[in-house]
C-alpha cells in the first residue's frame, strides 16, 4: 500500500479523476486512457481504497489535505464521480488555487433528500449501512447492480464493474461506513452556490442513485453552472455511454 496511489496518462491540460464510494482508480482506466489522447489525466485512489493506505478517519478535509500534499502543485481540472464529486467540491473550497474547474458526474452536493432538495431517502441509506455491517460482500454487489439498473447491457456492465472492484482489495467495512456517513452528513450546496469557477454537472437520465431533476436544483444554486443529461445513462456513464461523456467533457474543457 502507498500513502496515495495515482496513475497518470497523456499530455495536455491537467485533469484529475476522483472515483466513487467503494471503488478505486482502476474503474476509470480505459476511460482515462481515451481522455489522455487530449489531456494529462491523473486517477487517484482515495485513502483506504484501492492501493492507497488508510490514514485515519475518512473525512472530506483529511482526504483533501492529503490530495493537496501528494498531487503536483498545479491548478487542474477536477472531475468527481458520485462520492468523488463531494471530494472535488471540498478541494475547490479548501484549495481554490489548485482547482481550475469542477465537473460533477452523477454526483449530488447533498445526497440526502429533504423537502426542497432531490436525493436519496435517509432511511434507505441507513438500512444500506446496516446491511453493509452485516454482510459487506453481498451489499456491495447489490450496490453495483443499482448503478446499472435498467441498462440494456446490464450483464456486460455488471461483469466489468465486478472485475474492476475485485482488481484491488475491498476497502474495510470501517472505511466504507465512514464514507457512507460522509455522504449522509455532507452538505456542499453552499460551495456550489459560491463557486466562481467553471462548473459542469453531468447526470444520467435513468440514474437510480442521483435523480435527474437535480440539474434544475443545481442551476438554481448557481446560474453559471452548466448541467447536461445523458438520456439513457445510469450511474456509470463512463462505462455505458463513454463517447457521449467524453464529448461533454471535451466540449466543456475546450471552452476554457
Amino acid at each position: 500500500m502507498t500513502p496515495l496511489h495515482t496513475e497518470t496518462y497523456g499530455r495536455g491540460k491537467p485533469l484529475v479523476l476522483v472515483h466513487g464510494w467503494a471503488m478505486h482508480s482502476g474503474i476509470w482506466r480505459s476511460f482515462a486512457q481515451c481522455l489522455a489522447q487530449r489531456y494529462q489525466v491523473t486517477c487517484v485512489d482515495l485513502p483506504g481504497h484501492g492501493q492507497s493506505a488508510k490514514t485515519g478517519a475518512f473525512t472530506l478535509p483529511k482526504v483533501c489535505r492529503q490530495l493537496a500534499r501528494q498531487l503536483p502543485e498545479q491548478s487542474s481540472h477536477w472531475l468527481g464521480w458520485s462520492l468523488g464529486g463531494s471530494v472535488v467540491l471540498e478541494m475547490a473550497r479548501l484549495f481554490p488555487e489548485r482547482v481550475t474547474s469542477v465537473m460533477l458526474l452523477a454526483s449530488n452536493p447533498r445526497f440526502i433528500k429533504d423537502a426542497d432538495w432531490p436525493g436519496l431517502n435517509e432511511t434507505a441509506l441507513d438500512a444500506f449501512a446496516g446491511n453493509l455491517a452485516d454482510d459487506c460482500e453481498t451489499t456491495l454487489m447489490r450496490f453495483l447492480s443499482l448503478q446499472i439498473k435498467g441498462q440494456p447491457e446490464f450483464k456486460e456492465l455488471a461483469r466489468e464493474l465486478k472485475q474492476a472492484v475485485h482488481a484491488c482489495p475491498t476497502p474495510t467495512t470501517e472505511t466504507l461506513l465512514e464514507a457512507l456517513t460522509l455522504l449522509k452528513q455532507a452538505d456542499l450546496r453552499p460551495v456550489v452556490a459560491a463557486l466562481d469557477k467553471p462548473i459542469l454537472a453531468v447526470l444520467g437520465g435513468v440514474d437510480t442513485l442521483v435523480p435527474v431533476v437535480l440539474g434544475e436544483a443545481l442551476q438554481k444554486l448557481n446560474p453559471k453552472l452548466q448541467a447536461t443529461i445523458i438520456g439513457q445513462a445510469g450511474h456509470v456513464p463512463f462505462l455505458s455511454h463513454r463517447q457521449a461523456l467524453i464529448d461533454h467533457i471535451t466540449g466543456f474543457l475546450e471552452k476554457q
